[in-house]
């Protein structure tokens, strides 16, 4: 599991694949996906870091085009970004592209907007027993 936070400081319209062209007005930005595909969570985190490549997922045109600021992660074998996803509505997250990174299952989106950045605690006080990480961009 991984949940990527975006920081974005000024309002920006990006053509998101077939999903649509959205307004990504000026806050913080958080995606949560996994991260079970080859490569597992070292090649995930470094393709989300990483802003020069081929757009082939809807966070990718996101990364592309804002800094990745820092990866919350953990190394739960259990698939948990549906159920972590509604934890950022708890949060006071807000849909900014609705279907964003759910096109797999049943969520609404699986990127939230925040005016401020969303502290990792209050985030793990809702995911607890489950551990999580952070990773800072250089």
């Amino acid at each position: 599991m991984i949940f990527n936070l975006f920081e974005n400081k000024k309002t920006r319209t990006i053509q998101v694949g077939k999903l649509g062209r959205f307004s990504f007005p000026p806050g913080w930005y958080v995606y949560t996906g996994s991260a079970f595909g080859p490569g597992g969570l070292a090649s995930r985190v470094g393709r989300h870091f990483k802003q020069e490549k081929k757009c082939r997922w809807h966070i990718d045109y996101l990364s592309t085009r804002l800094t990745v600021t820092r990866a919350w992660y953990t190394t739960s074998a259990e698939r948990l970004e549906c159920q972590w996803a509604k934890h950022f509505f708890d949060l006071g997250g807000t849909i900014p592209a609705k279907g964003f990174g759910a096109s797999d299952c049943q969520c609404e989106t699986h990127l939230f907007f925040f005016p401020a950045c969303p502290s990792l605690s209050d985030f793990q006080n809702l995911t607890a027993p489950v551990p999580l990480y952070s990773l800072w961009a250089k």
